[in-house]
């Protein structure tokens, strides 16, 4: 188990989305990701999901604009308690020291304050949080309690 933070920095190895700020919210089931511009398409004859995730770096905005032919869709409870249809993928994430594959929900969080939600699917049984501390990198808990 890893000690982290309520707020880490968080690596998408195979969207190529490194360094970005992440918020770990236990109250949330699954984690969540802001993109745009999502819709699905038929191409040779199977459904294909497309969305674009916008990344910042050194003040340029990126625009990356990735297609999944494996994805479901799925109601989640946003924040105000309403129900919405998602798309889900599952990927790579890089939390501390951890590469977890983990499933996200495709959503537009343009008005949220953090653009990636870590929900506690992705948690249990791997991090415990500390809400006093932020950017941790994952501490190695032996180190901690020794």
């Amino acid at each position: 188990m890893r000690l982290i933070g309520r707020r880490e920095f968080v690596d998408f190895p195979l969207l190529g989305i490194i360094g970005v700020e992440a918020k770990l919210d236990t109250g949330a089931y699954t984690s969540s990701i802001h993109c745009e511009n999502i819709f699905v398409t038929i191409k040779n004859e199977k459904p294909i999901l497309s969305f674009s995730i916008t990344q910042t770096i050194n003040g340029i905005n990126l625009i990356n604009t990735f297609n999944f032919e494996e994805f479901s869709q799925k109601k989640i409870k946003n924040s105000f308690g309403e129900l919405e249809e998602r798309y889900i993928i599952k990927t790579l994430i890089k939390l501390g020291q951890k590469k977890i594959w983990s499933t996200l929900s495709l959503s537009n969080r343009e008005k949220m304050r953090y653009t990636v939600l870590i929900g506690r699917k992705l948690i249990k049984n791997k991090f415990i949080i500390d809400v006093n501390k932020i950017h941790t990198n994952g501490i190695n808990l032996n180190q901690i309690l020794k």
